[in-house]
């Protein structure tokens, strides 16, 4: 059975909400959260025909878990506009919503939403693993041109308030904070699982060889996924992945 949409209260406002049916009912094993790519074009990566429910739904029903994928700031009508600080506040929310304090997350991000999703592991002990696909390893060299990021933000919709951010330094030293390989090395022993395709031309391979190498306190899964670009959540390959991980770990 699909999931459905619907919104929650967020930092910003609301939030829009990508979520699955309890397939096989509550478990105290968790809830499964999707963090998505920051979108290059309007809505790329993030709407209803992105392939983000289409791939919950999957691992919903392949993995009898409950699944939500949140629109966070800025994307794909929820409120606000993106900044890093905003999607973790986001994601918390939606955390909250999900799974009330003594639940237990399990966060699979990608691209940005993998330094998302490794900052929010560390902020959050609810979280009981974390995947990164495709994603950074430092976002020091992404955002020395301030402009040229914050007109990509602009241009897909998720900066969309006039003279916003008032402080474009700050702004991008919020992006750089997310320190995924700090984040990789502060775990405390969860699972990571690492995912990158041999022919990302986005983000190195290389980035994903650090962020598993940073993790010496507990147990790091790399998979890289030969002749893969950038955009994974379709792949079958890392599709299969997902599910072999979240079953090993249930």
């Amino acid at each position: 059975m699909p999931g459905h949409w619907r919104v929650v209260e967020g930092g910003a406002g609301v939030v829009r909400v990508y979520a699955t049916p309890a397939n096989g009912g509550a478990s105290p094993w968790g809830v499964v959260v999707l963090c998505h790519e920051l979108p290059r074009e309007p809505d790329r990566g993030t709407d209803a025909d992105s392939g983000y429910p289409p791939l919950a739904d999957r691992l919903s029903q392949e993995c009898a878990c409950r699944v939500v994928v949140p629109m966070l700031r800025g994307t794909s009508g929820s409120s606000g506009d993106f900044t890093a600080s905003g999607w973790l506040e986001d994601l918390a929310a939606v955390a909250d919503r999900e799974t009330g304090p003594d639940g237990h997350l399990w966060l699979i991000g990608f691209g940005l939403g993998g330094a998302v999703a490794l900052r929010a592991a560390v902020q959050d002990p609810r979280v009981r693993g974390v995947a990164s696909i495709a994603g950074p390893a430092d976002l020091t060299a992404w955002v020395a041109n301030r402009e040229k990021v914050l007109d990509r933000c602009r241009r897909s919709g998720v900066v969309s308030t006039l003279g916003f951010p008032a402080d474009v330094d700050a702004w991008a030293e919020e992006i750089v904070a997310l320190a995924p390989l700090d984040a990789a090395a502060h775990l405390g022993g969860r699972p990571l699982l690492v995912i990158h395709g041999s022919d990302d031309d986005e983000v190195p391979v290389a980035a994903a060889r650090a962020i598993a190498d940073a993790a010496t306190d507990g147990p790091a899964d790399l998979r890289i996924v030969p002749a893969a670009g950038h955009w994974l959540r379709a792949d079958p390959r890392v599709v299969a992945t997902l599910v072999g991980w979240i079953e090993r770990h249930r």
